[in-house]
């Protein structure tokens, strides 16, 4: 990935201070203060299937004037459907192609990051990306995964077997330890905008 370093850390830091580039949102809307040289190089995001990564990473990026990355994207835009590299290479190599991509993405600096389910979990990945780094893990209810993933089931190949609720279960028990390792961010009772505004929050707390 070409990443222009010097132009997404002046983004970033004139978004975080509020001062020489406006952030995107209305007055009301928390500010996020300075942080000097303890500013996070990126903000990422982690967090199971169905829980709005994708969503709340673009509108994250838009609202702090952040470049946005879709891990999964990015991988499809490389490599093909995650389905298709699933069925034809397997999940191994599924895996070792993420964590090629944390690398890249270990040297970007003025993005907000939407990683797949299980990128995070990797400790190879989670060592990269968790350095220099603002992480949160978005978690949502059950039944709010499950209503999220079944609208596009087809293109999660995890979920292919027979019984896709059995399976978002044992995926998230298996996972659950992983996840609470990051800080956590509710998505199932409130809107994207919420959710961008009270990470906003939080990252203005992390100064005071």
């Amino acid at each position: 990935m070409s990443v222009q370093a010097q132009a997404s850390r002046h983004s970033y830091t004139a978004a975080m201070q509020g001062a020489k580039q406006p952030i995107n949102a209305p007055q009301e809307h928390a500010s996020v203060p300075t942080r000097g040289a303890e500013q996070p190089a990126n903000i990422v995001l982690t967090g199971f299937m169905g829980t709005g990564k994708s969503t709340v990473g673009r509108m994250l990026a838009h609202r702090l004037s952040l470049k946005h990355v879709d891990t999964d994207q990015l991988i499809e835009r490389r490599h093909g459907p995650i389905p298709r590299i699933f069925s034809e290479l397997g999940e191994d190599e599924f895996r070792t192609i993420e964590r090629n991509i944390a690398v890249e993405l270990s040297a970007d600096v003025g993005y907000v990051i939407s990683t797949g389910g299980r990128f995070m979990l990797d400790p190879h990945n989670a060592e990269l990306l968790g350095r220099n780094n603002r992480v949160f893990a978005l978690v949502a209810d059950i039944e709010v995964i499950m209503n999220r993933v079944m609208r596009r089931r087809a293109s999660r190949p995890l979920l292919a077997g027979d019984n896709p609720r059995e399976a978002v279960i044992q995926l998230l028990e298996q996972r659950r330890a992983g996840y609470a390792e990051f800080e956590q961010v509710a998505t199932d009772d409130r809107p994207p905008t919420r959710v961008v505004e009270q990470i906003v929050q939080r990252l203005a707390l992390a100064d005071s």
